[in-house]
């Protein structure tokens, strides 16, 4: 019910209002993908979680050849494919793909290594290339370069995922970075990378990245999270850097929601993203 939530949110009203062309093409259908059964007792919905990153890896690349697509979900593992496929699209210009991932989790469990056995935990094990995920997902045709990822408002890490991150070159900016040093100064850095490498930037916001007292609508609510402010002037530095090429809007449950104020919010961080500033926001009335 996510991607429904969005739409009734106004997203694509949101984005039109900026003089932004937008097509909405619909609801992907998750392709046939046999798996084996797993060792591990916990994972479930594997065969189904595979057959979803391979149509959405294979939606990624063909929507963004001529535009800059935004992927609604759902949980996290829909990033499984959306980033798959926009690092097929990066290849195909000769480009390095560079990956924004705004969550409180890591989401770097592999197959072997979850115990919750749910499938949102493992997508950026999978897009780097670590062990586990042969024969169970799809092959994966560009390995993403951890060190051309930049996590930030980590607050939920497990002991797996935290031995992972030391070693494996990825930025990290847990919210105690944030608090001692802001948002804006390690931000304008990654995005100065990208910018000197001629990137391709994808863009992963989790709802639970928000604080969950402006955004009750998940499941995996984790205390002291991003405020309105700093959320939206991410969104606001993004648009500015000119290197966004796509969006994830992620982990929205509606029946957790209050009024749609989770809904709503989101799509107005897209708006963000996507141009849209302080002195542009309509009043809203809940």
């Amino acid at each position: 019910m996510g991607p429904s939530a969005y739409r009734a949110a106004g997203l694509v009203d949101a984005i039109r209002a900026l003089g932004l062309p937008v097509e909405d093409a619909g609801t992907v259908a998750p392709a046939p993908f046999a798996v084996p059964p797993h060792p591990n007792p916990a994972i479930h919905h594997l065969a189904e979680t595979a057959g979803w990153t391979l149509a959405l890896t294979e939606a990624a690349f063909r929507h963004s050849a001529e535009a800059r697509p935004i992927f609604l979900g759902g949980d996290h593992s829909l990033s499984a494919g959306t980033v798959a496929g926009m690092g097929l699209r990066a290849r195909a210009e000769g480009r390095p793909l560079f990956l924004l991932w705004l969550d409180a989790h890591a989401d770097l469990h592999t197959l072997d290594t979850t115990t919750s056995g749910n499938l949102h935990g493992v997508p950026l094990a999978y897009l780097t290339g670590r062990p586990g995920f042969s024969g169970y997902f799809p092959p994966l045709d560009v390995v993403l370069d951890p060190g051309r990822i930049c996590m930030i408002g980590l607050r939920s890490v497990d002991p797996a995922e935290r031995a992972v991150l030391r070693d494996n070159g990825t930025r990290v900016h847990d919210m105690r970075d944030i608090d001692e040093t802001g948002i804006v100064a390690p931000l304008r850095a990654f995005l100065s990378e990208v910018s000197a490498a001629d990137g391709l930037l994808h863009v992963s916001l989790d709802v639970d990245f928000l604080d969950p007292g402006i955004a009750p609508g998940v499941g995996t609510t984790v205390p002291g999270g991003a405020t309105f402010r700093e959320a939206h002037l991410i969104m606001e530095l993004l648009h500015d850097s000119g290197r966004v090429r796509s969006l994830d809007l992620v982990e929205l449950n509606p029946f957790l929601d209050e009024r749609g104020r989770t809904a709503l919010l989101m799509a107005d961080l897209a708006a963000s993203l996507l141009g849209r500033r302080i002195l542009d926001r309509p009043t809203q009335s809940f």
